[in-house]
């Protein structure tokens, strides 16, 4: 059974320039062909990373995939010119983080957070710190994080309490986030503070992670890794040019990021979630292929959805309250077949130390991040189907 090639789309790119090894006519023809052309480029230029890789040396081999994309053409493609982009539609960026994903040049988790953060810089910081900052997310020079969450403000991000204080042509910083992800790695933090009460008392900004009276503090998950950290703000400083958009937008922002976060990024790990389940029916026997076909379905069922979202994105539609859908299906269909995997491959869960077992654990927290299941059923019976709040 192999079944990890996923649905082409169709329709026109346009490259105002080429670089590297990117010809503008390999984009020119439509998306099929852009998956054809980086597939070649992917073949002639191996970034396959080293075996057992600590999660630090992941995120190592992130920033050279990036850089290596980068610096051949193939990252900037599907990003606007004004933030060093080569245009085109968001689909190139989906199809480029799913031939990524399916080879295993990078973790998709971690790789597919550009999807949010970059989003989000172009649309509320000024277009000179846009033009400067977003080239070093894709060139993969720098690493940057989200500090939204706080202990008791996970899912509810509106009762959040880290405060920022106006004095003079600066902004003072003082509280704690966690469940921040590769802080200890970033160079950069979008982070959400309290500057009044309420909804429009949440203002942003876009912080230097180096800046004095920050103090970052790694997590150790259930999977035995350090992918998440405490954030602790003491008198942080913060030059009033670095708050994104305008006092009282964070709200606003939080809900343009989170739907990035709960849908436009699965394409990556849909893809690579069926590589996982190719290497599963691989060792099984053919008498457990009902079992595997419900994982299949499962697996085919969040694509479809989220390729319904990748056309939203192409189409330059807003993506809104409909990604809790996507978020629903994806850790439904995770948690279904890491669950499979356990069941057909007996002892490999409890008994050994492998990558699946890695993979099961990690797969435990879908439900969790980026806004819990129950959250999303929420959204979904309040703002999609008008059940309101009984």
């Amino acid at each position: 059974m192999n079944i990890t090639g996923a649905p082409e789309a169709t329709g026109s790119v346009e490259a105002s320039e080429a670089t590297g090894n990117v010809q503008a006519s390999e984009a020119t023809g439509g998306i099929a062909e852009f998956r054809t052309a980086v597939r070649a480029w992917l073949d002639e230029n191996d970034l396959t990373p080293g075996p057992d890789l600590t999660f630090d040396e992941h995120v190592e081999q992130l920033g050279r995939v990036r850089r290596a994309l980068y610096d051949a053409g193939w990252m900037r493609y599907g990003w606007p010119a004004e933030v060093g982009g080569l245009g085109g539609p968001a689909m190139l960026r989906a199809v480029l983080g799913e031939e990524v994903a399916t080879r295993d040049l990078a973790e998709p988790g971690i790789y597919s957070m550009i999807e949010v953060l970059a989003p989000t810089m172009i649309k509320y910081a000024s277009p000179e710190l846009a033009a400067e900052m977003v080239p070093r997310l894709l060139d993969g020079s720098e690493q940057w994080c989200q500090g939204f969450s706080e202990p008791g403000s996970g899912s509810d991000l509106a009762s959040l309490s880290t405060r920022a204080e106006q004095r003079g042509d600066r902004w003072v910083i003082n509280g704690q986030k966690v469940w921040t992800s590769l802080a200890q790695f970033a160079t950069r933090c979008v982070l959400l503070t309290r500057t009044g009460p309420g909804h429009d008392g949440i203002t942003a900004f876009f912080l230097d992670m180096d800046t004095p009276g920050i103090t970052v503090r790694p997590l150790t998950t259930m999977h035995d890794r350090e992918e998440f950290c405490e954030v602790y703000f003491d008198d942080v400083v913060v030059p009033a040019d670095r708050m994104l958009g305008n006092p009282g937008d964070g709200w606003k922002l939080a809900m343009d990021l989170l739907p990035h976060e709960r849908s436009s990024c699965f394409w990556h790990r849909i893809a690579y979630l069926f590589t996982r389940l190719d290497q599963v029916a691989a060792v099984s026997d053919p008498a457990d292929d009902r079992e595997l076909g419900d994982a299949y379905l499962a697996l085919h069922t969040v694509r479809s959805r989220s390729y319904g979202t990748q056309k939203r994105l192409q189409a330059g539609l807003p993506l809104g309250p409909e990604t809790s859908v996507d978020k629903v299906l994806l850790a439904t269909a995770e948690q279904q077949l890491f669950d499979t995997a356990r069941d057909l491959i007996p002892g490999s869960i409890e008994l050994l130390d492998s990558e699946l077992r890695t993979e099961f654990l990690y797969s435990r927290a879908a439900s969790i991040y980026g806004g819990t299941a129950e959250i999303q059923r929420n959204i979904i019976a309040r703002r999609l189907l008008q059940l309101g709040k009984e």
